[in-house]
């Protein structure tokens, strides 16, 4: 190895360890369900995004397992050459329909649809307004494609307002659009979608929202979009279909001249080999499930109420979320640190979430119960949070 290349990786993590910034990754010796085993030692999992628990399920299990048997393994190609199999077409079908758009179109990935689909649209002549608290795909896809990125403060309307006045009036863009999260990821609150469409239209800017965390989980599993009654409004709806949907990939829902314009300029799409038709297909069913009836969602949400009522009886910051993830916000990183490492020995996998997934200083565990949690994990994990907090002085 370069002596250059090797002083800088030693010094720079030694550097990060010492501040306790540096994550060690555990793997997870099997499945990713409610409860899951780790370096030997099974413990309650609040650490998952499979919000509704369909990582594990027996019925879309079999669906991958059948379609592998007819269409293969693979796709065996991208998309634009014969990599469209027949169950591709069918998911964005059903994924249109899910999110009351004309049209939709897949990618091997939510990170991927971010990159994707704001450069293929923005360019250097163009700004983009983008909420401070946007996750890291939609802040790399602004880069990728050399717009303006004019920050607003979190959720302020008012400074969206007036950086949209200011950057339409200027003259120096041909297009501006505006990007949210619908559901913020770290603090679990939800865009105000309904004001963002109205300054959308007073100034006439692109809407774009990102509901990798609210599809399945707002609007009764729709998501957020539909949750406000917006989908005629907002041109690009993107999502995951690796949280709530429960297997891999992303999308972008919205008019057909939006998908068919992705087709031909995206370049995830264009250069990258189609999602596995196995994985295609137990994706479809799972989105027909969550069209088909609410109960994973109103267990989901019920799970979510109860822990953060329990936490918060105990004394724990828990921050204003409005959806079922439920922060646990410490603030000093190596004691953020120290607390998930205690919890995982009491039998509690809560992962540390530290800088640069949040800003300095507010480091936290992030709690996410799912639909497949039952109420007696939630006492332990709520019992072992107890034990802890009070162990280590972050509650009283």
């Amino acid at each position: 190895m370069s002596n250059v290349l090797n002083n800088f990786l030693d010094e720079n993590l030694a550097d990060l360890r010492e501040q306790g910034l540096y994550n060690d990754i555990d793997p997870v010796e099997g499945a990713n369900g409610p409860t899951i085993q780790v370096k030997g030692q099974s413990l309650v999992n609040l650490s998952s995004n499979n919000y509704l628990g369909l990582a594990t399920n027996d019925e879309l299990k079999k669906i991958a397992q059948a379609t592998i048997e007819t269409h293969g393994v693979g796709a065996g190609a991208v998309r634009t050459i014969n990599g469209t199999l027949d169950v591709h077409v069918k998911l964005e079908e059903t994924l249109a329909k899910f999110k009351g758009t004309e049209a939709a179109i897949s990618y091997q990935s939510g990170f991927n649809c971010n990159m994707a689909a704001i450069s293929a649209v923005m360019d250097k002549n163009d700004a983009i307004l983008s909420d401070q608290l946007n996750h890291a795909s939609i802040i790399d896809g602004c880069r990728l494609s050399k717009a303006k990125i004019i920050a607003y403060n979190h959720s302020d309307m008012d400074d969206l307002r007036a950086k949209a006045k200011a950057a339409t009036e200027s003259g120096l863009y041909n297009k501006v659009m505006v990007i949210t999260d619908g559901v913020f990821s770290m603090d679990g609150d939800i865009a105000k979608l309904p004001e963002i469409v109205e300054i959308a239209k007073e100034f006439d800017l692109i809407t774009y929202v990102d509901d990798a965390h609210g599809s399945g989980v707002t609007g009764k599993g729709a998501g957020t979009v539909k949750h406000f009654g917006l989908q005629n409004e907002i041109d690009f709806q993107i999502g995951t279909l690796s949280k709530a949907i429960g297997v891999v990939g992303g999308y972008v829902a919205g008019k057909k001249n939006l998908i068919d314009w992705l087709k031909v300029r995206s370049r995830p799409f264009l250069f990258s080999t189609a999602l596995p038709p196995g994985d295609v297909a137990a994706i479809t069913r799972a989105v027909e499930m969550i069209m088909e009836s609410t109960e994973l969602h109103d267990k989901l949400w019920d799970n979510g109420d109860y822990l953060k009522r329990g936490l918060a009886e105990l004394g724990f910051n828990i921050g204003d979320s409005e959806t079922p993830i439920t922060p646990c916000i410490i603030g000093d990183e190596k004691l953020t640190q120290q607390f998930s490492k205690r919890l995982f020995e009491e039998g509690v996998y809560a992962k540390s979430i530290v800088f640069p997934t949040v800003p300095k200083g507010t480091g936290r565990v992030r709690n996410m119960p799912t639909a497949a949690h039952t109420k007696d994990m939630l006492d332990d994990a709520i019992a072992a949070y107890a034990k802890v907090g009070r162990e280590l002085g972050i509650i009283q």
